[in-house]
């Protein structure tokens, strides 16, 4: 078992081997570990490795909701399709598809993360669990790596 990796007190020069959390990523550097590790489950994944990629996502939805509306659409997932343009449905379609292509790997990056403050991944479960559940992914997500963590490790 690999040893623990505590978050840099600051200006990390290199960056840690893809099996380990990247404790202090920026963004590109998240955004890349995301892509690469596509459907892996097992590990751990910092905090900024998951917070990076959600603000990512979220501004690829408003980005893909601003070009559906202005192109005479109702917004990404509002309205009846047989009423937008052709350009909206091009956007929607992308959409569709950008969702399709991310949804596993956001999974598993969650996954991961719940990993790195020592919970199994199955606690994402709690998401199906209205309002309350998606609290208390936020404020796991939010907290701290715990040491114990590394049990996740290959």
């Amino acid at each position: 078992m690999s040893s623990y990796t505590a978050p840099p007190a600051t200006g990390r020069s290199s960056e840690p081997p893809i099996d380990q959390p990247y404790y202090g990523a920026p963004i590109g550097a998240a955004v890349k570990r995301f892509f690469t590790k596509y459907a892996t489950f097992s590990g751990r994944a910092s905090r900024s490795e998951y917070w990076w990629w959600t603000l990512v996502v979220i501004i690829v939805s408003i980005v893909l909701n601003v070009l559906s509306l202005a192109l005479g659409g109702s917004g990404i997932g509002q309205g009846d399709m047989s009423s937008m343009t052709a350009g909206a449905t091009v956007i929607t379609v992308i959409a569709s598809l950008w969702t399709l292509a991310t949804i596993i790997p956001t999974l598993a990056l969650a996954w991961r993360r719940l990993h790195d403050t020592n919970r199994s991944g199955a606690w994402y479960l709690l998401v199906l669990i209205p309002l309350i559940g998606s609290i208390i992914l936020i404020v796991w997500f939010a907290s701290a790596a715990k040491p114990e963590g590394q049990r996740f490790d290959r």
